[in-house]
């Protein structure tokens, strides 16, 4: 039988939660209000403006702005024209930016984790410090100190030289690196399978060139910045690894990397998938660097999708292309982020690997009476 209570006890239990609903909504109200002010309400008038012919002036809500639909689109997507083939070479350029930085950004981090982790480093507070410098400081002021460093009779040529090598002039040299590889060999032209066909005007052999000489200069300022950054999550998600699960290996008979590559790893896939999706976006986010830089020079090799639609809007006042631009880059990085977060998820044990966990059953024997 219910007690008398019972049913003002549950009153007051809706009332305690609806109290507490409604306090949350209070305290995440100015967020909420920030947040559609200056970014909800910005990217619903940038789609409308891609779908429009608003030139720049006046409000792009204004009746004299027309409806286009996805020719800003297709200006940049299939038309054929120097838009297309711009944003054909930008793609491309920065593809070949994310293939190479993420991979060795990653690894170097997690490198550099793996070691200022180690007890037996002295110091370890200097070379954390150390590492992770270069990611506080100003991304113009390291562009800068690059363009110096990599200049024709810079210090990296200067190093260069010391070995016999006669370094390129970095920021001036459009070749791809992966042509002037095959050019030691003899091969000046691609196959007429390479050069007859393409995409977005590009032909596929340029497709395959490698990032320019110049692009590499980027690459290897993208990965000395970024770095200590990851380091610095790489650190937090191996301090958070128990030390029992690694000494029952070592008791076990596992050599360092084996304990790495069996047990470390598998217990870093979170922050691995974070490293890789922070990682992912800031690439083809990469402008400043740009800007500050070459700006698309030499040859357009170091123009990026997000420089373009920079120069598509502010520079040549085809604000619909540009807001076009921004929303493909936008749909790219949400592709490459479900496709990373497919390949690194979790995967149930195969029956294989169970059956080898498995106790087998002892057969059994007769007694004697």
């Amino acid at each position: 039988m219910a007690t008398p209570t019972a049913a003002p006890r549950r009153a007051g239990a809706r009332g305690l939660r609806g109290g507490e609903a409604a306090a949350g909504w209070l305290f995440t109200a100015p967020v909420i209000v920030i947040l559609g002010v200056f970014m909800l309400i910005p990217v619903l008038m940038a789609v409308w403006v891609s779908v429009s012919d608003w030139g720049g002036r006046g409000s792009p809500l204004s009746s004299s702005v027309r409806f286009v639909g996805g020719a800003n689109y297709a200006a940049i997507t299939s038309d054929g024209g120097l838009a297309t083939k711009d944003f054909g070479t930008a793609l491309r350029n920065n593809a070949w930016y994310v293939v190479l930085v993420v991979p060795l950004q990653t690894a170097l981090s997690l490198f550099l984790a793996v070691l200022v982790n180690r007890a037996v480093l002295r110091g370890r507070g200097f070379f954390r410090t150390a590492f992770y410098f270069p990611s506080v400081t100003s991304s113009v002021a390291i562009t800068v100190l690059w363009l110096f460093l990599f200049n024709a009779s810079g210090a990296v040529n200067a190093v260069l030289g010391w070995f016999g090598i006669n370094g390129p002039n970095w920021f001036n040299d459009p070749s791809g690196i992966l042509q002037n590889f095959l050019r030691l060999f003899g091969v000046e032209q691609g196959p007429e399978a390479l050069t007859s066909g393409g995409f977005l005007g590009i032909t596929w052999w340029d497709w395959l060139a490698g990032p320019s000489v110049a692009m590499s200069a980027y690459i290897l300022m993208a990965v000395f910045t970024t770095s200590g950054t990851f380091m610095l999550l790489f650190l937090a998600g191996l301090q958070n690894i128990g030390g029992d699960v690694d000494e029952a290996a070592m008791m076990d008979g596992a050599n360092g990397w084996q304990r790495f590559w069996r047990i470390t790893l598998p217990q870093l896939r979170p922050t691995l998938f974070t490293v890789l999706t922070l990682g992912l976006i800031g690439c083809w986010q990469v402008f400043d660097q740009i800007y500050t830089g070459t700006q698309g020079s030499p040859s357009k090799t170091t123009l990026t999708p997000a420089f373009l639609s920079y120069q598509a809007a502010f520079k040549n006042q085809e604000w619909g292309q540009g807001a076009a631009i921004a929303f493909i880059l936008f749909g790219v990085i949400v592709i490459f982020t479900l496709v990373q977060r497919w390949v690194l998820r979790d995967r149930p044990v195969s029956k294989r690997r169970i059956r080898a966990y498995q106790v087998r059953p002892t057969s059994a024997k007769g007694t004697s009476k």
